[in-house]
């Protein structure tokens, strides 16, 4: 056992799966950039009072955030999403609205590792900032569903609910908190405690204790002005023109406190019930005010990287892909050929590995089996003096043959036009 190991709820990314995440991101940036998405790259570390704009009485804040006083005494906290940290850039450098961005990478949040579900996680998200318009919410939820689409995914459920304004939000807090007084004995010992912090919070619940209570409680729906009555009903609208199904789901409320009126979430089909949330998000008006802005409008998702791998694994799609190089060289002159050789190859375009270390001819075709290449370039020591080099594929039934060296790229370029599909994949 080695002395040092990564920490609980971490992990390390190896090939190729950390090529799966690469193309993961990749395939994100695609799907948004064509709708004219910019990349933001916020800090891993902010100021604690960020973090807690998203609600003091969530999870996050209470009790999951690596947070700690720096050395230069000031009380940090590693994030745990990005909304609030896209919204604090906003705040400092107010862009050109609406500002339409996307990020990808790592959050920390100080949470159970379980299926899915790790201590430093991975997200891709957008935010729009500056627009309040229900066909922009259209085009959000549509961004994400577009990219689970491309992924191969056909097993996604999008569930829909509108918090309504923040007078309606308001009454229904105060309706659910009476609601869940009334009928403290049936919920659960840890809903009580959420009840005291934030009534809506205990709408999350997935305890079985609280199902048959959380199935009485009033709906928000009840609770809707004209104005949000008549977003809403755009909304889904706009979802039905696209051919994008969806569901009502009235207790969706998410897990942070600064949402209003829409809010969203996809589920994976194959995952199981209680942890199959892929990703979700919604209009979070207000929150650039609280962190010393303008009054904004916003609206943003996040999807979970493992979690989604997780259910494209279960549908067979979206695979780690199997890179291999184009061409492996041999040298038993010494290597400074290999190195000439592979230089070249690279400047041209053509992926390419070599052995080390002056190896026997045996050990480096061995070599160059395992790296997958389709073709191997040998040169020995009358090959270098005659100044050609000999090409060879190492798939299929092609035989080798010697070319001259000044005719090397374009004769490659030649040989892996012809190699075996399935070995340059």
């Amino acid at each position: 056992m080695p002395e040092f190991q990564h920490s609980p709820g971490m992990r390390d990314i190896l090939p190729p799966d950390s090529g799966r995440w690469r193309q993961f991101q990749a395939v994100f940036a695609q799907v948004v950039e064509a709708a004219g998405y910019g990349e933001v790259m916020p800090p891993l570390m902010e100021d604690l009072g960020v973090f807690q704009r998203v609600g003091e009485a969530t999870d996050v804040v209470t009790k999951e955030m690596y947070d700690f006083t720096d050395r230069g005494g000031r009380h940090v906290s590693l994030r745990p999403e990005c909304t609030a940290s896209v919204c604090r850039i906003f705040a400092q450098h107010r862009p050109i609205t609406p500002w339409k961005v996307f990020y990808a990478g790592p959050n920390f949040r100080y949470e159970k590792p379980q299926r899915g579900r790790f201590r430093q996680f991975d997200q891709v998200g957008i935010e729009v900032l500056g627009a309040d318009d229900p066909y922009l919410d259209v085009e959000v939820i549509a961004l994400a569903w577009e990219f689970y689409q491309r992924l191969g995914l056909r097993q996604v459920k999008l569930l829909l609910n509108s918090l309504g304004e923040l007078d309606d939000r308001t009454r229904y807090e105060a309706s659910l908190a009476e609601y869940f007084n009334d009928n403290l004995e049936r919920l659960s010992p840890e809903s009580r405690i959420t009840l005291t912090k934030n009534p809506l919070r205990v709408l999350d619940s997935k305890r079985a204790g609280d199902a048959a209570v959380l199935a009485d409680a009033p709906r928000i729906a009840s609770f809707y002005g004209a104005d949000a009555a008549a977003n809403f009903e755009a909304v889904q609208q706009g979802l039905t023109d696209l051919g994008i199904p969806f569901t009502i789901d009235t207790a969706l409320v998410r897990g942070l406190d600064y949402y209003r009126r829409t809010t969203f979430e996809f589920q994976g089909g194959t995952l199981d019930s209680a942890q199959n949330a892929l990703g979700g998000g919604g209009r979070y008006d207000g929150l650039v005010e609280s962190l010393g802005g303008p009054a904004t409008h916003g609206i943003g998702f996040a999807l979970g990287l493992d979690r989604t791998l997780l259910a494209c694994d279960d549908e067979g799609v979206f695979g780690a892909p199997n890179k291999t190089v184009d061409v492996f060289v041999v040298d038993t002159t010494g290597g400074q050929e290999a190195l000439r050789i592979t230089a070249q190859l690279r400047a041209a375009g053509i992926s390419a590995d070599r052995a080390f270390e002056n190896r026997s001819m045996k050990s480096q075709m061995k070599g160059a089996d395992r790296s997958g290449a389709p073709l191997a370039i040998i040169v020995g020591s009358n090959e270098l003096e005659a100044g050609y080099v000999v090409i060879r594929p190492l798939r299929g039934e092609d035989v080798q043959r010697s070319v001259a060296r000044d005719t090397l790229i374009s004769e490659v370029i030649k040989a892996l036009q012809t190699a075996p599909k399935e070995a340059t994949q």
